[in-house]
Protein backbone atom coordinates (compact mmCIF):
# COMPACT_ATOMS: atom_id res chain seq x y z
CA UNK A 1 0.00 0.00 0.00
CA UNK A 2 1.32 3.50 -0.95
CA UNK A 3 1.98 6.48 1.60
CA UNK A 4 -0.04 8.12 -0.11
CA UNK A 5 -3.15 5.72 0.20
CA UNK A 6 -2.10 4.75 4.34
CA UNK A 7 -2.67 8.70 4.59
CA UNK A 8 -6.29 8.81 2.52
CA UNK A 9 -7.05 5.89 4.39
CA UNK A 10 -6.39 8.02 7.87
CA UNK A 11 -8.60 11.36 6.64
CA UNK A 12 -11.63 8.69 5.62
CA UNK A 13 -11.48 6.92 9.22
CA UNK A 14 -11.57 10.16 11.02
CA UNK A 15 -14.45 11.34 9.16
CA UNK A 16 -16.19 7.97 9.71
CA UNK A 17 -15.55 8.28 13.58
CA UNK A 18 -16.62 11.75 13.60
CA UNK A 19 -19.76 10.79 11.73
CA UNK A 20 -20.72 8.29 13.92
CA UNK A 21 -19.82 10.02 17.40
CA UNK A 22 -22.36 12.35 16.23
CA UNK A 23 -24.94 9.88 16.39
CA UNK A 24 -24.07 8.89 20.18
CA UNK A 25 -26.76 8.97 22.31
CA UNK A 26 -24.49 8.81 25.68
CA UNK A 27 -22.59 11.69 26.00
CA UNK A 28 -19.35 9.92 26.51
CA UNK A 29 -19.35 7.76 24.02
CA UNK A 30 -19.76 10.55 22.02
CA UNK A 31 -16.73 12.71 23.24
CA UNK A 32 -14.32 9.69 23.21
CA UNK A 33 -15.46 9.16 19.45
CA UNK A 34 -15.19 12.51 18.44
CA UNK A 35 -11.61 12.17 20.37
CA UNK A 36 -10.92 9.54 18.42
CA UNK A 37 -11.96 11.13 15.11
CA UNK A 38 -10.14 14.51 15.63
CA UNK A 39 -6.86 12.45 16.84
CA UNK A 40 -7.01 11.29 13.48
CA UNK A 41 -7.77 14.44 11.52
CA UNK A 42 -4.80 16.06 13.62
CA UNK A 43 -2.13 13.42 12.20
CA UNK A 44 -3.81 13.07 9.02
CA UNK A 45 -3.55 17.31 9.25
CA UNK A 46 -0.02 17.13 9.84
CA UNK A 47 0.68 14.40 6.82
CA UNK A 48 -0.63 16.67 4.37
CA UNK A 49 0.40 20.22 5.80
CA UNK A 50 -3.07 21.15 6.30
CA UNK A 51 -1.94 23.39 9.69
CA UNK A 52 -5.97 24.64 9.38
CA UNK A 53 -7.00 21.31 9.58
CA UNK A 54 -4.76 19.90 11.93
CA UNK A 55 -5.21 22.98 14.41
CA UNK A 56 -8.45 22.83 14.74
CA UNK A 57 -8.84 19.60 15.35
CA UNK A 58 -6.57 19.91 17.94
CA UNK A 59 -8.66 22.31 19.39
CA UNK A 60 -11.69 20.38 19.00
CA UNK A 61 -9.82 17.42 21.16
CA UNK A 62 -8.66 19.37 23.76
CA UNK A 63 -12.14 20.43 24.63
CA UNK A 64 -13.38 16.62 24.19
CA UNK A 65 -10.77 15.82 26.73
CA UNK A 66 -11.85 19.01 29.01
CA UNK A 67 -15.41 17.71 29.02
CA UNK A 68 -14.71 14.03 29.39
CA UNK A 69 -12.03 14.94 32.65
CA UNK A 70 -15.02 17.07 33.71
CA UNK A 71 -17.92 14.02 33.33
CA UNK A 72 -15.84 11.93 35.53
CA UNK A 73 -15.14 13.99 38.11
CA UNK A 74 -18.41 14.69 38.84
CA UNK A 75 -19.01 10.89 38.68
CA UNK A 76 -16.31 10.57 40.83
CA UNK A 77 -17.48 13.08 43.49
CA UNK A 78 -21.09 11.56 43.36
CA UNK A 79 -19.57 8.35 44.52
CA UNK A 80 -17.48 9.45 47.12
CA UNK A 81 -20.40 11.77 48.70
CA UNK A 82 -23.03 8.53 48.12
CA UNK A 83 -20.21 6.18 50.68
CA UNK A 84 -19.95 8.88 53.45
Amino acid sequence: MEVSNSIELIGYSASVMVAISLMMKDIVWLRCLNFTGCTLFVIYGIYISAWPVAGMNAFVACINIYHLVKIFRAKSQQGSTAEV
